[in-house]
């Protein structure tokens, strides 16, 4: 059986090597598919990596595909399907590091921490009063309660907010009660959030989910945090929710990465940018890495690998 690892071209393969070849010696790693073709069984990539069409074709052999990321819409699902290839993820690895991104952006609002920072160091002024305000009673809307979610609502019970969530699929009530969860409709969660933190998968359904319509029934002046996938937002409606309704908004993820640094997006007061970073701690790649090739070891010894994705 042979294995290939892909990384990026930022990514130096020399710090992966030396702690794969402790594991998995025989893996080939390479930065970037500057190939025509490769015989390996095996794959592991990462989101940065495009696999469409063309670039899998490169695979003729390939029989397994190992995405080292929670995500895999770089991944052309229809032609795995179509030729029977497994894929697995790591929906595990980055769940907490996520969350905590998410507990910062929204205390760096609530706490008026913009404000305050410029104040002292651009106006070198000594604000007596401020707006900021607490996250004990506020109203948390979670829009996708998968393992991120979930970590995120586990995380925020000791801030004391009340927690709504809106899922395709319902928790039991067990789980509900767990994390003292309020399940609502999507309207009733946009309507009633103070703060709204989004965690949905790029489909089809939620392509440019929020819109002008969907940040018109939001509460003016509400927090929205965006760390799932940028094309779930319609940037404009955005830009334009923050302009004339005051949200305030926290954007980890944008729909071309690199995105267009002239946006004005990038120019409003009220919005803070991070670049697609909020998963990404050392702790999280390390963990990234020993879940990837551990599911890779299983595969290899003829064991089912973790989180199969359903094709």
């Amino acid at each position: 059986m042979r294995f290939l690892t892909v990384l990026p071209e930022f990514i130096p393969s020399s710090s992966v090597r030396e702690t794969i070849n402790q594991i998995l010696p025989e893996m080939e790693i390479v930065n970037g598919l500057n190939f025509e073709k490769n015989e390996a069984d095996v794959l592991v990539a990462t989101t940065f990596t495009r696999l469409g069409k063309e670039e899998l074709r490169k695979f003729p052999n390939l029989k397994y595909l190992q995405i080292a990321s929670t995500g895999y819409d770089n991944v052309d699902l229809s032609y795995l399907k179509e030729k029977g290839i497994m894929i697995c993820n790591v929906p595990v690895a980055n769940k907490q590091s996520v969350a905590e991104h998410v507990i910062a952006f929204m205390l760096i609002f609530l706490k008026d921490m913009l404000f305050l920072n410029a104040e002292l160091k651009e106006r070198k002024s000594w604000p007596i009063l401020t707006g900021s305000r607490d996250l004990e009673g506020k109203m948390v809307g979670i829009l996708g309660m998968g393992m991120i979610g979930t970590q995120l609502a586990r995380r925020l019970i000791a801030f004391g907010p009340s927690l709504l969530y809106y899922d395709p699929r319902r928790l039991s009530l067990e789980d509900e009660e767990k994390y003292g969860l309020n399940y609502v409709s999507f309207e009733d969660l946009l309507s009633n959030s103070d703060i709204i933190s989004v965690h949905m998968p790029l489909t089809p359904a939620t392509s440019g989910m929020f819109n002008e319509d969907t940040f018109s029934k939001m509460k003016d002046g509400a927090i929205f945090i965006n760390t799932s996938r940028g094309e779930i937002v319609v940037e404009k409606a955005l830009i334009s929710a923050v302009k004339k309704k005051g949200i305030k908004a926290g954007i980890d993820v944008y729909v071309k990465e690199p995105p267009d640094f002239d946006s004005e997006l990038f120019k409003l007061d009220n919005v803070i940018c991070s670049p697609h970073i909020a998963g990404v701690t050392a702790e999280s790649q390390q963990r990234f890495l020993t879940e990837t090739i551990s599911n890779v070891l299983r595969y290899a010894q003829g064991i089912d690998p973790l989180y199969r994705v359903e094709l």
